[in-house]
């Protein structure tokens, strides 16, 4: 199942996404390492791939010629969009 790595929306693409595509939904890049089996935000350059070059925006459509569409598990794909975390200290300072 491969999901758009934004809006978190089951796509109907294939292995390889071409560079101009873009989330139905949402309008995203799905060329991008955010949608790449190989992105890693703990590995060096946030890239398992060794040859890679360097990407400086990892949500924004580019030229890899290793990019492969991950695919995601069932439960990455019903979390929905990444939920800012709220302040612990906004309980204490209400406006």
């Amino acid at each position: 199942m491969k999901i758009c790595f934004s809006c978190k929306r089951e796509l109907e693409v294939g292995e390889k996404a071409g560079r101009a595509e873009t989330c139905p939904f949402c309008n995203a890049d799905l060329h991008c390492c955010l949608n790449c089996q190989f992105y890693d935000p703990r590995a060096y350059n946030q890239c398992r791939e060794p040859q890679a070059e360097r990407v400086v925006e990892k949500d924004r459509s580019n030229f890899c010629d290793y990019f492969s569409f991950r695919d995601a598990s069932a439960t990455e794909a019903k979390k929905g969009p990444v939920q800012a975390k709220k302040n612990p200290l906004d309980g204490l300072f209400k406006k």
